[in-house]
């Protein structure tokens, strides 16, 4: 598939636990929270608030957080909202009140997004505002967020071991593939905080590794005995399967998708290199406290491919435990069973809603595009983009909806209803809540954003468009667009607003240099700053494609092939 890879209103509670931590000047955090204490030496760290709750509906309600960004795309809906960005605003991000700040150099290619946490107690070195940055040399940094100094930095490689090379020169993550995945963080985990990070290596006699490592917020050591390696079967007479089990091999994979931290598992989603088989589609979980393996689902168990791409989107979760995610081409079985699930279980290619009751993974739902057989075969799958879960929405009967999107390769911008996802027919239509043809000006390698009633999406080579949602309908087409095109592979635009006001929609246009830029959220044809518009002052450095802006009190971090551009307003 992939050489062209990138591939309602807050309850009261929340309001009242809002106020009062910005009253005693402290940071409440999102959803990644067990509920266990966090304490430590020196200044106290503040105490993560709990995780976000269901409403009945089984729709998340965004916890109250003030900067911190603990997981790919700021929630697990992957929305892209910082709603609670007080600096920013409008009309101070222009060329000459806003720009580059400093930045922070690594040892490698950064794909992962940037993950920041607010008034973290390092060890030996006091209180930091902090952002982390993990590396494809299979390091990760630890930086003061305000004034870009090295706090601590770690190797996930053990002795004897290098980063793998770019596998049968694939081309999709190259020179070389250590952690490519978004981590995600738990404040709450172990004494200081726990970070949980995937990374590839290989020894010296060729054997190649996946590791999910558990590191300690405020030194980076190892936690819950990690690091642990990845290694699972599965049911299945699909690739690289003998006497009826499927094997996972290390070498054959990639953890490209961001990782998904849910009710006290850590999920992770796996790519191949390319094209390039044996692989299939696999899912596993890990038990965040002591690494130990959950459960693990093959979503291609008789067949093969169908992969997770997702544009390093991570797989997204709803209030009630289900996870969603797109993947990518491989076998279908367009046989059905009396429940219209493929009678094999092979789902390639499909919109998967995936239940995890009693910690166990089980496909629960799924949506297939009528025409997959000449999508397998062409190359136009629906898992190059990533999921994104809209809220509640209340459609013109006054029936509450809970919605899901995502595009791929077609071109079809899909919205799916959580709660009857279509299922497949082999009639010339599709199932789906919606399936908007034309709206999206080239294929997805990118993940969409969500603010204030509308929906954003950068295709390739399109412009960044603002699509409106009225009455739980996503608008067919875009109410407005950048002025700018995004080359290859398009743009994950993020948002920062204070509340619903203010709101800011940022976007990385992958170039030599990478340009950052930033758009009124309720107009994009009004572009506030560009990277560019002052010369070389702004510079960063090459983009690459899977750059993630994160915005986070008053500042906006850019990953780059070599570091993270750091950007704010000057002066301050």
């Amino acid at each position: 598939m992939h050489s062209a890879d990138s591939k309602p209103d807050p309850s009261f509670r929340a309001i009242f636990l809002l106020l009062s931590l910005v009253v005693l000047g402290f940071g409440a955090y999102t959803g990644c929270s067990s509920g266990s204490s966090n304490t430590g030496g020196g200044t106290p760290t503040p105490t993560p608030t709990p995780m976000a709750t269901a409403t009945p509906s089984g729709n998340p309600t965004p916890a109250a957080t003030v900067s911190d960004v603990l997981t790919y795309h700021n929630d697990n809906g992957r929305t892209g909202q910082d709603l609670h960005e007080t600096i920013l605003t409008p009309q101070n991000v222009n060329q000459s009140s806003f720009g580059l700040r400093f930045t922070l150099s690594v040892d490698g290619k950064v794909d992962a997004q940037p993950l920041y946490a607010a008034a973290l107690n390092i060890s030996g070195k006091g209180v930091h505002n902090t952002i982390f940055v993990a590396t494809e040399h299979g390091s990760v940094y630890a930086f003061d967020a305000d004034n870009g100094s090295l706090l601590w930095q770690i190797s996930t490689l053990l002795s004897g071991e290098t980063p793998s090379e770019d596998r049968y020169n694939c081309g999709q993550v190259t020179p070389e593939i250590g952690v490519t995945a978004t981590p995600v963080i738990d404040r709450a985990a172990g004494p200081h905080g726990t970070m949980y990070v995937v990374a590839m290596s290989k020894n010296g006699s060729g054997h190649y590794f996946q590791r999910l490592h558990a590191l300690d917020l405020s030194s980076g050591g190892e936690q819950f005995s990690g690091p642990k390696t990845v290694s699972a079967s599965f049911t299945g007479t699909g690739d690289n399967s003998s006497g009826g089990v499927v094997t996972f091999d290390p070498s054959q994979y990639k953890e490209r998708p961001g990782l998904l931290l849910l009710n006290g598992v850590i999920y992770t989603a796996w790519s191949s290199h390319c094209d390039i088989r044996p692989y299939t589609g696999w899912v596993i979980g890990y038990d965040q406290t002591t690494l130990a393996q959950t459960s693990v689902l093959n979503v291609t168990p008789n067949g093969n491919e169908g992969a997770f791409w997702n544009a390093g989107a991570g797989p997204a979760a709803d209030g009630s435990g289900n996870i969603y995610a797109l993947n990518a081409n491989g076998i279908f079985d367009a046989t059905l069973d009396v429940h219209n699930f493929p009678n094999q279980g092979d789902f390639g290619n499909a919109f998967l809603k995936m239940s995890t009751t009693s910690r166990q993974l089980a496909v629960a739902d799924y949506f297939e595009a009528f025409n997959q057989s000449t999508e397998n075969t062409h190359d136009t799958d629906l898992g190059s983009g990533g999921a994104l879960l809209l809220p509640d929405l209340l459609d013109s009967h006054g029936v509450t909806r809970h919605l899901a999107v995502g595009a791929g390769k077609d071109q079809v911008l899909f919205v799916v209803d959580r709660d009857n996802m279509g299922k497949f027919t082999a009639a010339n239509n599709n199932n789906a809540y919606q399936a908007i043809s034309g709206a999206l000006g080239g294929e997805v390698f990118s993940m969409p954003a969500y603010f204030n009633g509308t929906l954003y999406y950068g295709a390739s080579g399109d412009t960044l468009r603002a699509f409106p949602i009225t009455q739980a309908r996503v608008a067919s087409s875009a109410s407005s667009h950048s002025t700018n095109s995004f080359g290859y592979p398009g743009t994950t635009p993020s948002i920062s607003a204070n509340g619903s006001s203010n709101g800011i929609v940022w976007a990385v246009e992958n170039a030599s240099p990478a340009v950052l830029h930033a758009y009124d959220a309720t107009d994009l044809n009004s572009e506030l700053y560009n990277s560019n518009q002052a010369g070389t002052r702004d510079q960063f450095g090459s983009g690459n494609k899977f750059i993630v802006p994160t915005i986070a009190n008053g500042k906006v971090y850019v990953a780059t092939t070599n570091g993270v551009g750091v950007f704010g307003l000057l002066g301050h």
